[in-house]
């Protein structure tokens, strides 16, 4: 927990522990970002940077607010992106701390935003992020989103849709109930629930275990999807279901911020993370894997992920579809 002293100018990251320590249930409530009038994955808003009282640690904001814009990174954007002056990220703000929603019911905040800020400050590009469901964001790059940061895992499927730029890695982290009091084992989850995001790369793997199970002649995991990760987490949290499975950086969060769960196994399946542009994206995607690799190069996005916990993640090459 932070020991800080809290005002209603402080930071976002530290008014969000301050609502979870208070809210109703909130060892329950961490993972659901429950605050009043909490807009969820459903449901969509767009933030201008620059337009909000909000946005990320005090620390993040300064660093991005350093970032001047780089002309030769900012001549490698495509024409009608350049002359639009905007660009335009969506997000499923259900998935902290890359994504979620802030303490005033509609401002995205997380390390993805921070991270496509950062890209936009040196493209000499305003972002805007809207929210919207996670298995919405793919089909509407390139028509509704230049590009979209939201955990992407970079896998042959995705890539197959968007082009992916590399950014950050993380791998699969599986969490139980505090006391795992149904003494489930990390290499058998056969017969239980197993609580997952909607499209993401854990709902694949949980249906491959799954399939195995069945083949192996035993019952098979009862998996329950969710459009919001905070859900999942939640009915793991509250004894619904029994394991969570989800990208490793937002477990240790989850687990970090309530008492009531625990890991379970070890982090297993590192994997980078892309942002996604479209097939045909003009040449956005190697602007921003330039803008990505200078971020790494020159200190910027370790300081941006160390503001939210997160410099674990750090990769050392960023890569325009990258092997998976």
């Amino acid at each position: 927990m932070y020991h800080v002293v809290l005002t209603d100018n402080a930071p976002a990251k530290e008014r969000h522990m301050k609502s979870l320590r208070h809210a109703a249930g909130a060892s329950l409530a961490v993972v659901a970002v429950a605050v009043s009038g909490c807009t969820y994955a459903s449901e969509e808003s767009a933030a201008p940077e620059g337009n909000s009282s909000n946005g990320g640690p005090s620390s993040s904001t300064e660093i991005i607010g350093s970032i001047k814009k780089d002309p030769t990174l900012a001549a490698m954007v495509p024409d009608d992106t350049r002359e639009s002056g905007t660009l335009r990220n969506g997000t499923a703000a259900n998935y902290a701390p890359a994504e979620f929603i802030d303490t005033d019911g509609s401002t995205v905040v997380g390390f993805d935003v921070d991270y496509v800020k950062a890209i936009g400050k040196l493209m000499g590009l305003q972002v805007t992020t809207t929210n919207s469901a996670f298995p919405s964001l793919i089909p509407a790059i390139g028509s509704k989103y230049d590009l979209s940061a939201s955990s992407f895992t970079i896998t042959p499927e995705r890539q197959n849709q968007v082009t992916l730029t590399s950014y950050f890695k993380a791998g699969y982290s599986m969490a139980v109930p505090k006391g795992n009091p149904k003494r489930i084992s990390p290499d058998d989850l056969c017969g239980h629930s197993v609580a997952v995001q909607t499209g993401t790369a854990q709902q694949t793997a949980a249906q491959q275990k799954s399939k195995k199970c069945t083949e192996a002649g035993k019952k098979p995991i009862d998996l329950l999807s969710y459009e919001s990760q905070s859900d999942a987490t939640t009915n793991v949290a509250g004894g619904k279901a029994d394991v969570l499975y989800a990208d490793s950086v937002i477990t240790g969060y989850a687990i970090k911020q309530t008492s009531k769960l625990e890991a379970l196994g070890n982090i297993t399946d590192a994997s980078m993370f892309g942002v996604a542009t479209a097939k045909n994206d003009g040449g956005l995607s190697k602007a921003i894997q330039a803008a990505t690799q200078k971020l790494i190069d020159d200190g910027t996005m370790k300081k941006l992920l160390t503001s939210w916990g997160t410099e674990d993640g750090l990769i050392e090459t960023s890569q325009v579809n990258p092997e998976s």
